[in-house]
Parts: C-alpha cells; sequence; structure tokens
C-alpha cells in the first residue's frame, strides 16, 4: 500500500464513529474513556462483549458480528490503514455492533475493566517464531494473564492459525495455566469441528485452504 493511501485512510479513520484511536501516553495514564462503560456508553446496550485481537483488516470482526448481531464486536490492531476496510464496510452496512481501537493487544487491561469481556478471537497471527520475538506471540504467558483480567470467568479464547508451530507452543502454554476445551490441527478434516471455527474465513485462510494447508483451531479458558 502506498503512502498516500495509507495517509487517505488514516484520514478517513479519524471521521469514522466505529474507530477509536486513543494515544499510548493517554491510555497509559488512564484516560481510555471507555474502560468499563463499553455497553453503556459506546454500544448503548448490554449485549455481550467479543474481541478479536491483531484484527488486521477486520474482516473476521465484520463477519462475526454479522452472524451475531447481538454481540458488539471490537477488533484491536496497530495499524489503522488495514483496518480501515472493516471499519468502512460496518459503516455501509450499517452495523451498530462494531467498533475497531487502533492500539496494541498489550494495552488491553487499560481499555476493558475486569470481566467486562465475554470471548476473544486470534485470528492467523504472527507466530513470531523467532526466540527473541517470543514475548510477541499473542499466546505469551503474559498476555495470556492480561486476556484472564478483562475476560469474564470461564470466557473462552479462540486460536485459529496456520502455523503449527503456534498452534503447539499455545497448546502447550494452556495445557499449565488454563483449560483445554477443543483442539484439533486440520479442523477441515475433522467431523467433530465446532461449526463456529469454519463459519468464518478470511482472504488468506481461503488462500491457504486452496494450497491445502491445514488450518488449526482451539478454544480455551485461563
Amino acid at each position: 500500500m502506498g503512502s498516500k493511501n495509507k495517509l487517505k485512510r488514516f484520514r478517513e479513520n479519524e471521521t469514522f464513529p466505529n474507530v477509536i484511536q486513543p494515544e499510548r501516553a493517554s491510555i497509559l495514564n488512564g484516560e481510555f474513556p471507555y474502560k468499563g462503560i463499553w455497553r453503556k456508553e459506546f454500544f448503548k446496550n448490554n449485549n455481550p462483549i467479543v474481541l478479536e485481537l491483531g484484527c488486521g483488516k477486520g474482516e473476521y470482526t465484520v463477519h462475526l458480528a454479522k452472524r451475531s448481531p447481538k454481540v458488539n464486536h471490537i477488533g484491536i490492531d496497530i495499524k489503522g490503514a488495514r483496518f480501515w476496510r472493516g471499519a468502512k464496510t460496518a459503516i455501509e452496512e450499517n452495523m451498530d455492533n462494531v467498533c475497531f481501537i487502533r492500539t496494541q493487544v498489550e494495552l488491553i487491561e487499560h481499555c476493558f475493566a475486569d470481566d467486562e469481556v465475554d470471548e476473544i478471537w486470534i485470528t492467523f497471527p504472527d507466530p513470531q517464531i523467532k526466540y527473541k520475538r517470543t514475548k510477541h506471540r499473542l499466546t505469551h504467558p503474559e498476555l495470556l494473564a492480561a486476556y484472564k483480567s478483562v475476560l469474564k470467568p470461564n470466557g473462552l479464547v479462540h486460536l485459529k492459525t496456520d502455523s503449527e508451530f503456534l498452534f503447539g507452543y499455545t497448546l502447550g502454554i494452556v495445557s499449565q495455566i488454563g483449560k483445554i476445551e477443543y483442539a484439533h490441527h486440520n479442523i477441515y478434516n475433522n467431523s467433530d469441528t465446532p461449526e463456529v471455527a469454519t463459519a468464518v474465513q478470511t482472504f488468506y485462510e481461503n488462500q491457504f485452504l486452496k494450497e491445502n494447508k491445514a488450518i488449526t483451531y482451539m478454544k480455551f479458558t485461563v
């Protein structure tokens, strides 16, 4: 994407009512406006809240929101030029249960209160295979602890990835600190796969499937 297109999308994001772009410093100073009051002040309802972390273009967030109009869906990613597409689609289709936050996933506890979130989705994240990038894996124990604080008791985390490395890494971590509710290394070749795991497919997931690449999925609590 060219720099002109990025700047255009950044400017357009600023006009979208479903996009929140706080400064990192303001978040760390406790100035995020919706922490603890998302349902009352932003969505104006009492429906469940589901997050997608590292949401990319936001297409998974939007598709989940279409499937569950009585659920509030929030995509989080630091790259606003990417989720511009999801935010714009949600506006064009008059979806009032979709929101995007431009921030780092590591700041999640500053954006949501304890027990405020019902479920979390992590879809096709960078597996961060190099050892020096371990802390950047979205299922690193420190991040899982942050997810636990904002999730309701027994709130589910869903991980869907084409990376067998990340799948195995997460399986090992969660086996020690949480509870695996379901896990399979090839969900499109398994009759017991939960319907929610295959109902929504992103552009990249379809590409992986065309290449006969196995898609893994697990859901767990922490």
